[in-house]
């Protein structure tokens, strides 16, 4: 009977326990769904609103103005009653924030159904707050429209530098002129011209860039902008400069390294190009006679280059040892040193 009596006791504490255990497992789980810090901290955003999770946003907006009202600040004038209707209020709009946003509001809903996921409710609670409201492709749009104005204008600007420069060197000025006059575009019998001097000055400036425009061939980062250089065209036409690219390298291929043919014109100047490491605007910019004469030097072969650009270097040395400003710099520099 004692043995009865002990294993009946023994069984009566185990279910105790059991139950203690469940009941405080249910409670920590109900206690979890609630993270400090995240949506309505320790409260429930529904309750705080007075409605349920079946409400429809309608009647959230509803019991939000309600409340709003109802526990406004300045409704009181203890400050006593003021301070506790202002941490009332807060709690109230912040559960409107959460509540009248979709994505929110579920986001909220799965932490209610979910607790045990704790460190993604961080991620996606701050990944709502903290992400930009506005559309990512709507900021890059309107960034490379921005970067496509500002470089069209800025190469109109450095063209029209150009174009100025140009017709203040006497040499370019002196063609302009006679190009102007022999096409009749310059008045030359300025004593039937009873015009003021200033609007004669002004009227043959404008004709001599006019014909500078037009005659003169500037190329390089001076060159007359075109509109198919701006970002937005280049991003368009990009899969067409890959497949372009993409023809020319299987052709560079197939005719040069298998069946081993000849270099042409374009290929030469392509590979001396290479060589010395210029872009295609600096490539344009060079004098059309020096690319003669780096055709005539053979330079698109190695070994012709290579000599080439040591004999470059050797007449610069020479040139700078004899150079008075360079002399200068080199005093400067060993005087810094001492």
């Amino acid at each position: 009977m004692a043995a009865a009596a002990g294993l009946n006791s023994s069984h009566r504490n185990c279910q105790y326990s059991t139950s203690i255990w469940i009941l405080l497992l249910c409670s920590f789980s109900v206690a979890s769904a609630y993270i400090e810090g995240l949506y309505c901290g320790n409260e429930n955003c529904y309750d705080l609103l007075q409605t349920t999770r079946e409400a429809t946003k309608n009647e959230i907006v509803k019991a939000y103005r309600n409340l709003a009202r109802k526990w406004h600040p300045d409704r009181f004038k203890e400050e006593e009653e003021k301070a506790t209707a202002t941490v009332m209020f807060q709690k109230i709009a912040s559960a409107y924030e959460i509540l009248k946003d979709d994505e929110q509001r579920n986001d909220y809903n799965y932490m209610l159904d979910h607790p045990e996921e704790y460190y993604s409710h961080y991620f996606y609670y701050y990944r709502r707050t903290m992400a930009p409201k506005v559309d990512v492709r709507i900021v890059i749009a309107v960034t490379i429209s921005v970067i496509s104005v500002i470089q069209y204008l800025n190469a109109w600007n450095n063209y029209n530098t150009a174009i100025v420069q140009l017709s203040k060197e006497p040499k370019y000025r002196i063609q302009a002129t006679e190009i102007a006059k022999t096409e009749g575009l310059l008045n030359t019998n300025r004593k039937k011209d009873r015009r003021k001097k200033e609007e004669i000055r002004e009227e043959e400036e404008t004709i001599i860039r006019k014909v500078i425009e037009q005659k003169m061939d500037i190329r390089g980062g001076f060159s007359k902008p075109k509109i198919y250089n701006v970002l937005w065209i280049q991003l368009v036409l990009s899969p067409y400069y890959i497949l372009r690219y993409l023809y020319w390298y299987i052709r560079w291929i197939w005719k040069f390294n298998i069946k081993k043919e000849e270099y042409g014109l374009e290929e030469k100047m392509y590979i001396i190009q290479t060589y010395m490491k210029l872009s295609s605007t600096q490539w344009e910019a060079i004098d059309e006679h020096d690319k003669e004469n780096y055709l005539m030097q053979k330079l698109w072969i190695k070994k012709n280059f290579t000599a080439w650009k040591e004999k470059q270097e050797e007449e610069l040395k020479a040139r700078l040892a004899v150079s008075a400003k360079y002399k200068s710099y080199r005093r400067m520099l060993v005087g810094g040193c001492a």
